[in-house]
């Protein structure tokens, strides 16, 4: 089954968060955007709404795509304080012995947490994802048990986890929504992008060693919108890829499975973001850097009131040739001074077509400062004409 998305009938949250949101489509068009690929799912990052999709919750292997979920961990990790990204790791044998694309790790050497998990974002690494998963939890198991929670979490009801590399096993599956819902997740980590760009360079063992690591992702030099992305291979589930291309405040995240050839899973995914760039847009409704129209009242300050603005941008996804309905509702509460420039005052939530969208907080855009004695006593002296 084919779709394309021709007008969102539902909304969901401004948010990576909000990934996996699904819209019936209106306007079905057989043509497909693929070739060569099992099935294809494309989204929009941060509202997650799925402009296209082919067999999109068809359960099947997805091979070393499965570490998009591995590195989704290691950053909830660093984020919890679990994992210091300049801390070290030492491998333990096992680690060190993982087959199929690897960095050669020497069991007994400590390495730094930052460069194991650039060497599973740039090649794809299976020791360093089990060095970086023993770290975690203990063990592989109790970070698969993890990985299959933060799944079950984002609503991946397609998917489950029996490794954290992707190596086959009979247990282990997802389909291209999960797909895409779970790298729209790990994208949300800016640090992400630090190694995903990283097209050649060499890894640095503590032994003098060097091991010269290449992007697995071709599309990084090949497209020059795409700025990140998780490639898989095995013969069960055929050549894969999750990626992410940003142009004009919309990104989008698309995922292909079950590709014949490897350019296949490439031509396809260009094929998916050349769609998604023609025919939608992130059209901005909020700048931060544009204050409103109105102030927000102030008591007990040197100023009766203060200028407010949104904390963030925030925009609105749609066809690029619509112009939905877009109101905005302004929530604030009885504000005293003093206040400092940032502070939040309230929220502003942003409505498409009567639907809530987005909720945006409201900050101060300049500073108030308490009012003094001989303040109060000139407001006093104004309002009696003295």
């Amino acid at each position: 089954m084919k779709k394309f998305i021709a007008v969102a009938l539902t909304v969901a949250s401004c948010a990576a968060t909000a990934a996996g949101a699904h819209y019936s489509d209106v306007s079905a068009d057989e043509t497909s955007l693929t070739s060569g690929c099992k099935s294809a799912c494309l989204m929009d990052a941060y509202s997650g709404e799925i402009i296209y999709e082919e067999n999109a919750e068809a359960r099947m292997p997805i091979a070393s795509v499965c570490k998009v979920m591995t590195l989704t961990l290691c950053f909830d990790a660093a984020k919890r304080g679990k994992l210091d990204m300049d801390g070290q790791i030492t491998v333990s044998d096992r680690a060190a012995g993982m087959g199929g694309s690897q960095v050669f790790l020497q069991s007994g050497l400590s390495y730094s947490v930052s460069e194991l998990i650039k060497s599973v974002v740039v090649c794809s690494a299976n020791d360093s994802c089990v060095a970086l998963s023993e770290a975690i939890c203990g063990s592989e198991e109790n970070f698969v048990a993890a990985m299959n929670e933060k799944a079950e979490e984002l609503g991946c009801s397609n998917t489950l986890f029996a490794n954290c590399t992707g190596l086959p096993k009979d247990t282990q599956y997802s389909c291209a929504k999960d797909v895409a819902v779970m790298f729209a997740n790990l994208i949300d980590n800016e640090e992400y992008f630090k190694y995903s760009k990283i097209w050649l360079e060499d890894f640095a063992h503590p032994d003098d060693r060097t091991t010269s690591i290449t992007n697995t992702n071709k599309l990084i030099r090949k497209y020059s919108y795409c700025d990140g992305g998780k490639t898989g291979f095995t013969n069960e589930a055929g050549f894969c890829l999750a990626a992410t291309a940003v142009k004009d405040n919309l990104r989008l995240v698309s995922a292909v499975l079950g590709g014949n050839t490897s350019d296949d899973r490439f031509d396809s995914t260009v094929s998916l973001f050349n769609y998604g760039f023609a025919n939608f847009a992130n059209k901005m409704v909020l700048d931060k850097n544009v204050n409103l129209n109105d102030k927000l009242p102030v008591s007990m300050g040197k100023k009766e009131s203060v200028s407010i603005r949104p904390e963030r941008d925030s925009f609105v996804f749609c066809k690029r040739d619509a112009n939905p309905e877009i109101t905005f509702n302004v929530i604030t509460s009885q504000s005293k001074a003093p206040l400092a420039k940032g502070d939040k005052v309230g929220e502003i939530e942003v409505y498409k077509d009567g639907i809530l969208y987005d909720t945006v907080n409201l900050v101060c855009a300049e500073e108030v400062e308490r009012a003094n004695f001989f303040d109060n006593w000139h407001k006093i002296a104004e309002n009696w004409g003295v």
